[in-house]
């Protein structure tokens, strides 16, 4: 007897072997994985003894995916930026907008990502970091209502630049060291280890924005806590030249420095470092969240990726937020993370899709310091699980599911998602919130935003709108 049977087509496991198993089925129970293995076998015991039985023929079973780098506050914030590079991008529209938002429009613009992820298929993420002016208590209950696992980063720190540039974060978004090391504490105290789904992480903010003193009193109180430190770190040339000059330092011989290094912690971009510092990420055992959409929209670079993975760094997938890529869909994401490997190396080999699959899954749960629940479709193993339409011309012919994932498939091919063995989406339909609601909550409170600050009103286009 089982609670959900999926039966039919490929199952793509991501378990210690790799093994994508053809007309295969999966069995959950009690929120887990009860049995993986061939429909035929599996059939016997659960096809007419399942609460739900979902018939996945044509289509491919696979663990739910995991974004390792999400910014709930920018949700209403697309086509907001576009063409510009991250210092203009974050001080003059970024940043003005987000320090003026108010708790109700930042809970609109979670809730707008939220749906998007649940809709392309991520099941756990992992956000950079709230602030108080966004209300974050309200933002964590929905994310937990909503089914999704998530670990969520409360923004640190008691500067207020940004690499060289003094003064320049927005004066709505600047707190005390702290306030905002109080208020991280009391978030842990309340939501860390909610039914194995909330976990609650520091986001200190970038060198400029943190003292040394309060980077290495963040990195002590996640070690006694027990839980982890995400921090965007080397993802312009101003980085790397602002650590360079102020700290004598490469960047993340910065970050090892203060204490930022480690399995608990997960350093987001990282495209300016060199052969030296991924070493040092190695042997630290730190991960790192590859961004290859706002990275290329930027124009900050391109991560050498392909040499961390050669060198045995753990990388895992981001999406970044919606002004700098315009998406929440990981699925998208996965195709310019091999490619822009490719045009980097000049080699074709240098990414395959196994490597980005990888990195969607099993790297982005050890990454969250959650792969004993998730990340694999394993027995045992919490049911976090998608089941994409394979039943497309583009995702034709039926031959190569790891290849399809990568290169052809799409978010809206994500049919049916289940977390923590309860079905999230069904048939497309979210089953646990209205989101025509949310979808109406947003494009109100995106308009009162624009029109109280007088950014994004009128689309930025070379095109006349009449």
């Amino acid at each position: 007897m089982a609670d959900i049977y999926i039966r039919g087509g490929f199952v793509v496991t991501m378990d210690s072997r790799r093994r994508v198993i053809r007309n295969g089925a999966v069995a959950i129970e009690d929120g887990a994985i009860r049995a993986v293995g061939k429909r035929e076998e599996l059939d016997k015991s659960y096809r007419y003894y399942s609460d739900v039985v979902i018939d996945a023929r044509h289509d491919i079973i696979m663990p739910g995916l995991i974004n390792t780098h999400v910014h709930l506050a920018q949700g209403l914030l697309r086509a907001c930026a576009d063409y510009l590079s991250l210092i203009p991008w974050l001080r003059d529209r970024i940043w003005p907008l987000q320090g003026n938002y108010k708790p109700d429009e930042a809970l609109a613009s979670a809730q707008l990502v939220v749906t998007e992820m649940i809709k392309s298929g991520t099941t756990t993420f992992l956000e950079t970091g709230m602030v108080g002016r966004y209300g974050p208590d309200k933002i964590i209950e929905f994310v937990h209502a909503s089914g999704m696992r998530a670990a969520i980063a409360r923004h640190v720190m008691d500067l207020a630049g940004y690499a060289e540039y003094e003064n320049m974060l927005h004066e709505g978004l600047i707190e005390t060291g702290e306030e905002s090391m109080r208020d991280t504490i009391r978030l842990y105290n309340k939501y860390h280890g909610k039914d194995n789904r909330i976990w609650i992480w520091f986001g200190p903010r970038t060198p400029g924005a943190v003292s040394i003193e309060l980077y290495k009193e963040i990195s002590e109180r996640a070690k006694e806590l027990k839980t982890g430190i995400t921090m965007h770190l080397a993802e312009v040339r101003e980085d790397r030249e602002y650590i360079a000059k102020s700290f004598g330092k490469k960047p993340i011989e910065f970050a090892n420095s203060v204490g930022l290094t480690g399995p608990n912690v997960v350093l987001v971009h990282v495209v300016w470092i060199d052969p030296g510092e991924i070493e040092i990420l190695a042997k630290t055992k730190t991960n790192v969240s590859y961004n290859p959409s706002s990275n290329s929209k930027l124009a900050s670079g391109i991560a050498p990726v392909a040499e961390m993975v050669k060198t045995g760094v753990n990388v895992a997938l981001g999406t970044d937020g919606a002004p700098s890529n315009n998406s929440y869909d990981l699925v998208r994401e996965m195709k310019l993370a091999a490619l822009m490997q490719v045009l980097k190396t000049m080699d074709p080999a240098s990414i395959r899709a196994e490597d980005v699959l990888e990195m969607t899954t099993v790297n982005g749960a050890k990454a969250l310091m959650i792969d004993h629940l998730v990340g694999s479709i394993e027995v045992g193993k919490r049911a976090d699980i998608i089941v994409v339409n394979a039943w497309k011309p583009h995702l034709k012919p039926y031959n190569n599911p790891v290849s399809h994932l990568v290169y052809s498939a799409m978010g809206s091919d994500v049919k049916h998602s289940i977390i923590d063995g309860k079905l999230v989406m069904y048939n497309r339909r979210i089953l646990t919130f209205d989101e025509d609601e949310i979808l109406e909550k947003a494009e109100k409170a995106a308009y009162n935003l624009y029109s109280r600050i007088g950014i994004c009103k009128e689309p930025d286009s070379t095109w006349s709108f009449i």
